[in-house]
Parts: structure tokens; C-alpha cells; sequence
């Protein structure tokens, strides 16, 4: 069996050590590209959301690689994204390529289905003991790749010289990636965010410190959003992030990366929108709640075009930005979007930060 999976910024890490655990062939597609959004947008419906095209792209390339067997996650509630996976597999197979197709159901949705998902990949089989202690392992190493991508967000925009954060970024992960039982990964994860915080830095640099929230694809994959942190972090701005793949995965009271249990955001979100409505619809407005309490300048969100969840949330945004005087910029991505004009709306809006501020980014990386 040689399973592959669709590309979501650093996951394919966790994924690289989890299957290399479980005994299971994991075929990587190549880093997705123009070339790959150009495929999966040949082959899908005009009307289907970015992250679907990318996606279908991925899987066609692993294909072609040689994979057999495709593993997509579920989804419930009511965003699109429950039904990518049965949407993405009709599309294959209508191409013409035999595989074997996998839906992998949120874990908190049927923690059965979830054991029966990985038993079923793994020569063999597997015990549900021997399962929690490799899940529990890759998940640990997920996250301290979280943590060092999180950290990079907040060095770059002192950095001194141009790249030395994302160069110090590229040395962090592979000293993770060699890393292999618990204690490794935790010596590892000292060592990487010590090589982060070691690049040389202005600290009496004045920064803008602006959020970015939205659809946790567009947050995630830096190809979707044109590396837009990387960007940001070169103008001088200072960066958190609303989503993670390790909170995104499971989500809990912990939440170790982006630092604030799940129930405190939904209920900073109560007063505007106190109901899901799918996605992370609910979840960006109390970040932006969240981030302006924490006096941040400004808010970027990110969503795919056509976007439900996200745009419940575009229409509320409104009212928050009113009630606690925060700027926000909202950016939609589809695959005909260019990179010159959203990065031409990202720096006018950071004049408009610095504007407020009344400060001066000269000096800065840009």
C-alpha cells in the first residue's frame, strides 16, 4: 500500500513520521506549485473552492508517483468541506485512475471510524494501545514543528539580516525531522527554537503586530496566500496566526500553539455570532476579538472565494471593527487572483496601520 495525501503546509512532516511508524509506504507529492493549482483546476468545477483545486492537483500528482491509496479528512457542519472528499474521489475516478480511497473522520465524530481508518492501513494490524502511543508521539513532533513555525513569526520582523530567520527556519526543521522518540523530539524542539532565537535581531526596532485569521486552508498552505507571513514578517510586521495544524487536527483546552482554549474564543464571539456555521466562521470572529483586546494594529483574513463560513463571518466584521476600533483587511483567493495585487492591498493597508500609529517602519526588512 503507498498512500498520499494532499499538501497543507508543514503536515506532511507529521504525516512523513507517522506513516514511517506505522510501517506504511508515504508517497509525498512535490510542493505544491502553480503547475499543481493549474491541474486541479482543469479538472474541477469553476464554482469549487481553492483549497479543492489544490487538493485534486496533490492527489493527481501522487498518482503519478505512484500512490494506490488516497487519504482525504472529513468534515461536518455546514461548510463545503464535508463533501470534498466524495467530490475529489468522483473526480479521479472519472479521470481514470484506480485507487483505493480513504476518508479519515474527525477524531471527536467517531474515535472508532478513526482507529479503523489507520488499522486498516497498517501490515498487519494494529492494536488500539500501540496506536495512541504513535499518534501521541507523531502529535508531539507536529507540534514542536508548530512551535518553531510560530516562533519565526515573531523573530522575523526584528531579523538584521534579510533571510536569516527563514534560513534558521530550514536548519529547525531538519534537526526535527531527526528526531524520533519523545525525548528526542523534546531535546530537538529546544534545540530548533534556540537556533530561531539566536538569529540576530533589532529589538528596539519599531514593529507593527497584526493578526491573521480566516479559512484554515488559505492560514495554513503558504502557496494558497503567496507566502504572505513570510512577506509581512520582511515589512516589519510582527505575526500571530489564528489556526495550527496541531489545534487544527484537535483542538482542546491546551492548545499550546496559538495559546487560547477553543471555549475562550467562541465565547469572545458569542455576542456577535453564538452558533457554528461550519469552517472556522466562528473562530475568526473572536480571534479578532481576542487579538484587539490584545491591542494589536490590524487584522488580515484570508479566505477562499466563495467561502461561506468565512463569509458570515466578512459580513459580521463590520460591527467588531466598530466596537473595538480594530482595521481589518479581508483578502479572497481563487486560482485567477495575482500576487502583485493582494501584496499592493497588504502594504496599504499597513500605510494605514502606521498611519494610526503614527509610526515609521524605516529601517525595517522591506
Amino acid at each position: 500500500m503507498k498512500v498520499t495525501c494532499p499538501h497543507m503546509g508543514h503536515l506532511h512532516w507529521m504525516l512523513d513520521d507517522l506513516f514511517g511508524r506505522l510501517g506504511v509506504e508515504y508517497i509525498k507529492p512535490p510542493p505544491t506549485t502553480t503547475k499543481t493549482l493549474t491541474i486541479g483546476a482543469k479538472h474541477s468545477p469553476e464554482f469549487a473552492c481553492l483549497p479543492l483545486k489544490i487538493n485534486i492537483g496533490n492527489f493527481i500528482q501522487g498518482l503519478d508517483m505512484g500512490a494506490d491509496t488516497l487519504i482525504m479528512a472529513g468534515g461536518h457542519g455546514p461548510c463545503r468541506f464535508g463533501y470534498y472528499g466524495i467530490v475529489e474521489e468522483r473526480i479521479l475516478r472519472d479521470l481514470g485512475y484506480d485507487f483505493r480511497f480513504m476518508m479519515l473522520e474527525p477524531f471527536g465524530d467517531g474515535k472508532w471510524a478513526f482507529y479503523k481508518t489507520f488499522e486498516t492501513l497498517t501490515p498487519g494490524g494494529l492494536g488500539l494501545r500501540k496506536l495512541w502511543k504513535i499518534l501521541k508521539v507523531s502529535f508531539t513532533k507536529g507540534r514542536a514543528f508548530d512551535q518553531i513555525h510560530k516562533r519565526t513569526l515573531q523573530v522575523r520582523a526584528y531579523e538584521v539580516n534579510h533571510g536569516d530567520t527563514t534560513r534558521a527556519l530550514r536548519q529547525a526543521e531538519k534537526i526535527l525531522t531527526q528526531a524520533f522518540t519523545a525525548g528526542e523530539i523534546e531535546e530537538a524542539r529546544r534545540e530548533a527554537l534556540a537556533l530561531i532565537d539566536g538569529v540576530e535581531q533589532d529589538p528596539e526596532r519599531r514593529v507593527l503586530k497584526v493578526g491573521i485569521v480566516g479559512e484554515f486552508f488559505l492560514l495554513l498552505e503558504p502557496f494558497s496566500n503567496f507566502g504572505l507571513e513570510e512577506a509581512l514578517g520582511h515589512m516589519g510586521v510582527y505575526l500571530e496566526r489564528s489556526v495550527w495544524v496541531t489545534d487544527w487536527i484537535a483542538p482542546n483546552g491546551d492548545n499550546k500553539i496559538y495559546g487560547f482554549p477553543k471555549d475562550m474564543v467562541d465565547s469572545k464571539a458569542a455576542p456577535y455570532l453564538n452558533h457554528n456555521v461550519g469552517g472556522e466562521g466562528r473562530e475568526t470572529i473572536g480571534s479578532i476579538v481576542l487579538m484587539a483586546e490584545r491591542e494589536f494594529d490590524g487584522i488580515i483574513q484570508l479566505l477562499p472565494f466563495g467561502c461561506m463560513p468565512e463569509n458570515i463571518a466578512t459580513s459580521i466584521i463590520p460591527k467588531v471593527q466598530r466596537d473595538h476600533d480594530i482595521p481589518v483587511l479581508t483578502l479572497a483567493f481563487d486560482e485567477q487572483t495575482g500576487r502583485a495585487g493582494v501584496l499592493t492591498r497588504v502594504e496599504a493597508f499597513l500605510d494605514l496601520l502606521t498611519a494610526r500609529r503614527g509610526l515609521s517602519l524605516v529601517g525595517a526588512n522591506a
